[in-house]
């Protein structure tokens, strides 16, 4: 059996290898819809949201509000927070004191989509709490009940909501959303911030069966349904914009996948050609779906011992339809790869094959499932899973899915509303450790230490998030598009980040102006093709990144602020006031400044391969390293840290180590990123911290830092100590769907190297290249990293030191190994495993392992000797 299994394996990846790349570029045709509603409501002009989409005033036409708007009052936000894709429409707001309606003329015709968009603030002096409403709509359907806006983002730690339904047609041509203020003995109103009705196709023309009673369906067409989520599978983020004119978001499925393993991304190449069986189809899902897959792996004898599993949270009580996509883009004959489908441990379908489905390769197709979530412990878990199908034995033992979407129906009483988030649970899932991974800022960090107690951080600081959700409006959670790559939240999870006040905008002094080139916003705009959304490579807290091109050729990253942002106006000053008098090799590089006409902009140097954690996770489509190449990247990373901490003229705290922040150049050189929440360190010899609020990122976060509020460089060590366990892993910092003991990675790691289990959850993809004798170097280094007591952690200096020792060990052992074995020393990894292809330190290396690049040591500038990266083709299941 287990030669079988290698046969199979070995077949498989066979086929990876020889399949033709085929030329045609992947469209689909674009809906057009008869009726499109943007209103930008409690405003009295139109405006641009981050899509480019024109929203208009809900004053331009009289009809819209039934009453001409006397029963409702127009409003701004006191203030915008920085997690907020733009300000429209989210910073006005049609305020409701009593009952009032919204009346759309549609096409009868048509289902129509009702996006409406909120965005919790204090409106008029009027508090965010006060608000509580119910939305209904002239069909007779429920969308929202006693609807809090403000308790609802702050369970779910957003910034703003958007809820998402699908309406039936209306027979008499007209779409109306009624807002009414809950009755209550105190004051209550309503409001809404954007509305959006939207013609669309009829996505389900037949019923759906239940899983478990074949004999029982669910007719949808006739239904309101609203979608809960809509996920890519493999894939990145896709925006509304680049959906096929039904303007949906397509979310990383990344943070829903549990189990044993989270499988397998696969990519196909762009010039990989989608085919559409009908036009109906063409409107499913954009191509961009279809092209990327998540499989189980290489691995048969792994994959028959396993799911391939996704859970995602649901309202009971209600019946849910579950459309799966398909599109095998790498397999051509029925019975290579067949799989079962359970719904809720329940079998939805055996013997999927899904070119047995689709007729051919690169032909996509998706299937549709109904279930009821009851109201029994574990009925708010909605599970997908997929397991190979043994009976027909298929030439592979594999799984793959593209996409997923869950839509819950309205119930008998024509309600799709469900209550509010319960706080009490919220608090009773934050002991549990069910928190969320968060950047944050706080003004009252004292509250926030009082509930993280004496917890040394791990398991307790991620439990803890959720209760600060409660306790503390003034959260953050951390929001990243990294480079090729952009991760979102769902649509209708959008992250939380608060609003952190800021000193008033004030202009660059001109000394500091004179250490780094001062850009117009005209270069700025020339370079950025007036800031088009095809160059944009990221997002954060201070603003949109992108991708340009300055002095004819050299490529730079612009980092363009959001104008109403007090926090970056902070950012924005730190920022130029670090980098421009900073210059290392393992830093990167600030070039320039804008600040004109409201603007600030900062532009960098263009770090070519984004993010060390882009390279770590199998889901983002960059190659995955090599543990020599991780630890490489470690080291200078540690160099970039040193030099911050003992460099310069005073100590400097960057404050803010994590693997985002940490970046890879064209030659794969480490350089620490993001100085915003930077400090200068003590500046005399009697002080040995300086006092601050508390900043920074969950799960990265020093927790002597937290509890104290007394920052140090050994802040950063111990952010370093985390940083260097998840290259080791590859895991998150911070991940609330595993186990308790398992929540917190530092916590996790410490206990695994103190059981002596470490070496057996070590990233699968590394594991056999590591020496032992480095293992053992590299995680003591990242254990003392961690200790509780910042005094008992090593300088930056010491963690370096021992790197570097640890690479000696690794050279060693690869030298030994190399002549015994003949085996490459680096090998860089695709993100199914294999060995990718690409440039490094300046060497094209196509397949020569040993060419090494040899570069001088200085002051301020290290570079190590190092071979190149080996371009042997050897692909592996992770």
């Amino acid at each position: 059996m287990a030669g079988k299994v290698r046969g199979r394996s070995s077949q498989l990846l066979l086929v990876l290898l020889v399949l033709p790349a085929i030329s045609a570029g992947a469209t689909a045709k674009l809906y057009s819809p008869a009726d499109r509603f943007l209103l930008n409501c409690g405003s009295t002009s139109d405006g641009l949201d981050a899509d480019g989409r024109k929203w208009v005033a809900d004053t331009n036409n009289s009809t819209w509000l039934t009453d001409s708007g006397k029963s409702s009052i127009m409003a701004a936000a006191d203030e915008m927070d920085s997690a907020l894709p733009s300000s429209t429409p989210y910073m006005t707001a049609r305020v409701f004191t009593m009952e009032a309606m919204y009346n759309f003329s549609v096409n009868p015709r048509d289902r129509h989509w009702l996006r409406l968009h909120f965005y919790p603030a204090s409106y008029n002096e009027l508090r965010p709490e006060e608000f509580r409403f119910c939305v209904t709509t002239s069909t007779g359907v429920t969308l929202l009940h006693n609807f809090s806006v403000y308790f609802t983002t702050k369970a779910l730690t957003q910034a703003y909501l958007i809820r998402e339904y699908s309406l039936p047609r209306s027979p008499e041509g007209f779409v109306t959303i009624t807002f009414s203020p809950t009755p209550s003995s105190n004051v209550t109103y309503a409001f809404v911030n954007g509305i959006e009705v939207v013609s669309m196709p009829d996505i389900f023309n037949d019923p759906v069966t239940m899983v478990g009673f074949a004999d029982e369906t669910v007719d949808v067409a006739g239904s309101a349904f609203q979608t809960m989520y809509r996920l890519n599978v493999g894939g990145a983020y896709i925006p509304p914009s680049n959906d096929t004119g039904l303007t949906r978001g397509w979310f990383d499925d990344t943070p829903f996948v549990q189990g044993a393993s989270p499988g397998v991304v696969y990519s196909a190449g762009p010039r990989f050609h989608i085919k559409y069986p009908s036009d109906a189809a063409e409107y499913a899902a954009p191509p961009e779906v279809y092209l990327s897959t998540r499989s189980m792996g290489s691995d048969a004898r792994m994959n028959q011992n396993y799911n391939l599993t996704w859970t995602m949270e649901v309202d009971c009580n209600f019946t849910y339809v579950v459309r799966l996509h398909f599109c095998e883009l790498q397999l051509v004959h029925p019975n290579q790869r067949v799989f079962d489908i359970f719904i809720n441990n329940k079998t939805a379908q055996t013997d999927v094959d899904v070119i047995e489905m689709a007729t051919e390769r690169g032909v996509p197709v998706y299937k549709d499932y109904a279930v009821l979530m009851g109201n029994v412990t574990g009925d708010d878990m909605l599970w997908v899973a997929l397991h190979p199908s043994v009976m027909l034995r298929p030439q592979f033992y594999d799984a793959i899915l593209n996409g997923i979407e869950v839509f819950k129906l309205n119930d008998t009483d024509a309600n799709l509303a469900a209550p509010d988030p319960n706080p009490s649970k919220l608090l009773a899932e934050a002991e549990l450790g069910w928190g969320r991974s968060a950047e944050f800022s706080t003004d009252d960090p004292g509250n926030m230490a009082t509930v993280m107690g004496g917890t040394a951080g791990g398991a307790a600081a991620a439990g803890i998030v959720a209760a600060i959700c409660v306790v503390v409006y003034n959260n953050k959670t951390n929001k990243q598009l990294a480079a090729g790559s952009d991760s979102h939240t769902s649509s209708w999870l959008p992250l939380y980040h608060s609003h952190t006040s800021g000193k008033s905008s004030g202009h660059i002094t001109a000394n500091l102006a004179g250490m780094c080139r001062h850009f117009s916003f005209a270069e700025i705009k020339a370079a950025t093709k007036n800031f088009s959304s095809d160059l944009a490579i990221g997002v954060g807290g201070f603003g949109v990144v992108y991708r340009g091109v300055v002095d004819n050729g050299t490529k730079v990253a612009v980092k363009r602020s959001n104008p109403t942002s007090e926090q970056g106006i902070n950012e924005f000053q730190t920022e130029v006031e670090m980098l421009s008098k900073l210059r290392h090799r393992h830093l990167v590089s600030l070039i320039g400044f804008c600040e004109e006409d409201g603007e600030m902009v900062l532009v960098y140097d263009y770090m070519e391969h984004g993010t060390l954690r882009e390279h770590l996770y199998n889901n983002s489509g960059k190659p995955t390293l090599s543990w020599r190449h991780r630890l490489d990247i470690c080291i200078g990373a540690a160099r970039g840290l040193h030099y911050l901490h003992t460099g310069a003229k005073y100590t400097i705290i960057h404050r803010d180590v994590k693997t985002t922040n940490i970046l890879v150049d064209e030659n794969w050189v480490a350089k620490v990123s993001d100085f915003g929440l930077s400090k200068s360190g003590p500046t005399t010899v009697n002080q040995s911290h300086v006092s601050t609020m508390v900043k920074g990122s969950f799960g990265y976060l020093d927790p002597e830092y937290f509890r104290r509020q007394q920052l140090t460089e050994k802040s950063d060590v111990y952010s370093f100590g985390v940083v260097l366990f998840e290259v080791l892993l590859a895991r998150p910092a911070l991940d609330p769907a595993l186990p308790r003991d398992q929540v917190s990675l530092a916590d996790y790691a410490i206990s695994c190297k103190r059981s002596g289990i470490l070496p057996d959850v070590v990233d699968p993809a590394i594991k056999d290249q590591i020496a032992p004798e480095c293992l053992v170097k590299f995680a003591d280094t990242a254990e003392k990293c961690l200790s509780e007591n910042g005094t008992e952690r090593p300088s930056m200096g010491d963690v370096l030191w021992n790197l570097e020792c640890a690479m000696q060990a690794q050279d060693m052992f690869d030298g030994a190994g190399s002549v015994a074995s003949g085996r490459p020393v680096l090998e860089p990894s695709t993100s199914n495993g294999s060995t990718a292809s690409f440039t490094t330190l300046g060497t094209s290396c196509t397949s020569h392992p040993h060419e090494t690049c040899v570069i001088v040591e200085t002051d301020d500038e290290v570079v190590v000797d190092r071979a190149a990266f080996s371009q042997t083709v050897q692909p592996t299941g992770r």
